[in-house]
């Protein structure tokens, strides 16, 4: 689907999740929301979550971003929050191991992938309260292609993976 056309281009809508569990969690988080200011949409509350894969590591942050550019595809999106990601110092050590800073692609309007460094619609998603309950907050109406309305794909999951998201009203994205 084609959001909008401006100067010949396709407009591309992605939608971003944002995770942090080392140093300053909030501080991280911030970092992504500064590098993707010039194209925000929107930026949902943040959410403390319990760590998925691996669980002996400290609690995440987490957020969604939805963004918009008729500059950037799927590929610059990627490479943006790989660049973010490197400017919090971040070190892939190990799998779902803990991070300062992680920037996940969820989706980009009407843009499947399945280049194993881009896997589009992101595949963990379907599963993971920590990007439907975030997601959801600044998009009720939001669906995953290929999976259906993500309030559908929440109300799937188990209750446990969704008591363990917790709002927390008293951080917010911005300074």
């Amino acid at each position: 689907m084609v959001v909008g056309w401006f100067g010949g281009r396709e407009m591309s809508r992605a939608v971003l999740s944002l995770g942090s569990n080392l140093g300053d969690r909030l501080g991280y988080l911030r970092l992504a929301v500064a590098g993707f200011a010039d194209v925000l949409v929107a930026a949902s509350p943040v959410y403390e979550t319990a760590p998925w894969g691996v669980t002996d590591q400290p609690d995440f942050l987490n957020a969604v971003l939805i963004v918009e550019s008729d500059e950037l595809d799927e590929w610059g999106w990627l490479r943006r929050g790989q660049e973010l990601e490197r400017r919090a110092q971040r070190r892939r050590e190990q799998r779902w191991g803990p991070r300062t800073l992680d920037v996940d692609v969820v989706t980009v309007d009407g843009v499947r992938s399945e280049d194993p460094e881009l896997l589009l619609p992101h595949p963990g998603t379907p599963s993971r309260a920590t990007v439907l309950i975030p997601w959801l907050a600044v998009d009720p109406n939001a669906e995953l292609p290929g999976h259906g309305r993500v309030a559908d794909l929440l109300e799937a999951l188990p209750p446990e993976e969704i008591a363990g998201v917790h709002l927390r009203g008293d951080l917010t994205l911005s300074d």
